[in-house]
């Protein structure tokens, strides 16, 4: 019986007996993934060029046959179908591309004969020191050698040694005698991060990965090799040694140091975290993070962490900090510096205890050097939250010039700051000792040093919440450690000075906040914090396509339907 014909831009393909039809020019692995048959591999990865050099991957391959008198194909009368001419020695599957008529064979006794000689091959001088080594748990070369290797070993002589500690840059140390000469870092680091600063030298059991002379690993991605590795060999300095992997708990989190919304995976164990390390999302970051944002996990545990709620200069309990908070508040001539640091949620909270007290909202914009990359202009990383939510109706100023204007003026007594430094957004001295400032904020600065009621509040790593990139992709992350014992979270501050101000009762709890959130904001009808997907919802950005954003989406990450969205 012969197959239906598959539509015009896939092929079929037979991997071990299974026909499977994918779009033409699939690397055959991929392929094989679908089927659920692993081809074990090192140096290939699917966001790298090919470079077949760990042969790792070796299968066996056919096509079919043709006459070449009559150019058709040649039947097996046995079976009704084309016969196939097999190739007579293994290829490489990482080479391979799926071609009309394709045949595989993955699991043959030749092919079971060749994974053992690489793997065993590769292991001639491969260290035996997996009880140390930070990769444990994470070992491709560790998972291949129990799966596809003899068992034993037949080498006798002695191993080649080599360098342990190797300085490949401020972040990356070498353990040279781990590696196994993938490749996939120099390839990164040449296609990727557009840095290309590594290279092989010597030939045979001397090859050593290195850096050019003069150069250094240093760039701000230099840590994705790190992520690549698919052994031991390349480690972060600022993690080794610290943790087995197996002890920890990964956490989806988004970095907060810009509006490209990276995904992450926030690793912590009973309540410390000890790395983060990027999360797949091919529609943001692909499988990358910049270096920079591996190390805000330090925050948490920093020396100016706010931990304790004051009055004056006196510690005070929450419940007083907020009673204290609503005299002020109901003073009256407030005026409400949000974040665009803050979640959707507390955004949104934020202009509700805005429209209580009936006092201007604004933010602060964070503007630098963007990369092209993962790194934008826009520095914050939910200024986009704050359009949709209805916070602000247009971009913010990096100064709060009318706020200070308004200051001087005498129309403003009293500032409620969200986690914003007043003196480093255009405020004065003089100008912060006219007012009263109650300040809700994380650390220490010079806004808290200046306010009369400070009220402790979570880092991104001790809440759950979403931000919107610049995509206009909302994104979720959840609480990865808890917070400092007596520190309640954002939201749930917010809702009790709304309260306080007379904006009546308002949960704060994630689903009660998405259950407004979706009645009452146009774009996010029919969404909840729960049944968002992990990649993240598109939003309609149309309505603020007029607003003059100071960027486009970096390299290939572009917005996909239905917005048309204009970028900060």
């Amino acid at each position: 019986m012969s197959l239906p014909a598959p539509p015009a831009d896939l092929v079929t393909v037979n991997i071990d007996g299974r026909d499977i039809a994918v779009p033409k020019g699939t690397n055959v692995i991929e392929a094989a993934r679908q089927l659920g048959i692993e081809i074990p591999h090192y140096c290939y990865h699917p966001k790298l060029t090919i470079s077949g050099n760990c042969r790792l991957c070796l299968i066996e391959m056919g096509l079919p046959a043709v006459d070449p008198a009559t150019k058709q194909p040649v039947m097996d009368p046995a079976t009704g179908r084309p016969r196939i001419n097999w190739m007579p020695r293994a290829q490489i599957g990482c080479g391979t591309s799926a071609m009309p008529g394709l045949h595989i064979r993955t699991n043959t006794p030749l092919v079971k004969e060749c994974r053992e000689s690489v793997t065993e091959f590769l292991l001639v001088n491969h260290p035996l020191d997996c009880p140390i080594c930070d990769q444990a748990g994470e070992c491709t070369l560790q998972e291949h050698s129990i799966a596809y290797g003899r068992g034993y070993s037949r080498f006798v002589e002695q191993k080649n040694v080599k360098p342990k500690r190797t300085q490949l840059g401020p972040r990356v140390t070498l353990d040279d005698e781990r590696c196994i000469l993938c490749s996939r870092c120099i390839r990164f680091s040449q296609e990727i991060a557009k840095d290309d600063v590594l290279g092989f030298i010597d030939r045979g059991s001397y090859s050593t990965l290195t850096c050019y002379p003069g150069k250094k690993l240093e760039n701000n991605y230099s840590l994705n090799t790190v992520d690549l590795c698919p052994v031991g060999a390349l480690t972060s300095t600022d993690f080794r040694f610290k943790m087995r992997v197996w002890f920890l708990k990964a956490t989806p989190g988004i970095d907060p140091e810009s509006s490209a919304g990276v995904n992450t995976e926030v690793w912590s164990r009973e309540g410390v975290i000890y790395r983060i390390t990027p999360r797949q999302n091919d529609a943001v970051n692909d499988c990358w993070m910049a270096d920079s944002g591996r190390i805000l996990y330090q925050q948490v545990k920093a020396d100016d962490r706010l931990v304790h709620a004051t009055v004056g200069a006196a510690a005070v309990l929450p419940e007083e900090a907020i009673q204290a908070a609503a005299r002020l508040l109901r003073a009256g001539s407030v005026a409400i510096v949000g974040s665009a640091r803050s979640t959707v949620e507390e955004q949104y909270l934020t202009r509700k205890l805005a429209a209580a007290l009936s006092a201007p909202a604004a933010l602060v914009s964070r503007i630098g050097t963007g990369d092209g990359f993962l790194i934008t202009a826009d520095r914050n990383p939910n200024v986009r939250g704050a359009l949709i939510t209805g916070l602000i109706a247009a971009l913010p100023a990096q100064q709060l010039a009318g706020l200070a204007a308004d200051i001087d003026a005498g129309k403003v007594k009293t500032v409620l700051a969200l986690g914003e430094d007043l003196s480093a957004a255009g405020l004065t001295a003089a100008q912060l000792a006219k007012v009263a400032i109650l300040y809700v904020g994380t650390h220490r600065d010079a806004t808290s040093d200046a306010a009369q009621v400070v009220i402790p509040s979570l880092t991104v790593f001790e809440k759950a919440g979403t931000f919107v990139n610049q995509q206009f992709r909302l994104q979720k992350f959840a609480a990865a450690v808890p917070g400092p014992a007596g520190v309640a979270s954002d939201r749930a501050t917010l809702a009790a000075l709304v309260a306080a101000a007379g904006g009546g009762a308002v949960a704060s709890d994630l689903a009660a906040v998405w259950s407004a959130l979706s009645a009452e904001v146009k774009v996010l009808a029919g969404l909840s914090y729960a049944s968002l997907p992990v990649t993240g919802q598109l939003l309609d950005a149309s309505a603020w396509s007029g607003l003059p954003f100071v960027e486009g989406p970096g390299l290939h990450f572009q917005p996909a339907a239905p917005a048309a969205a204009a970028q900060p």
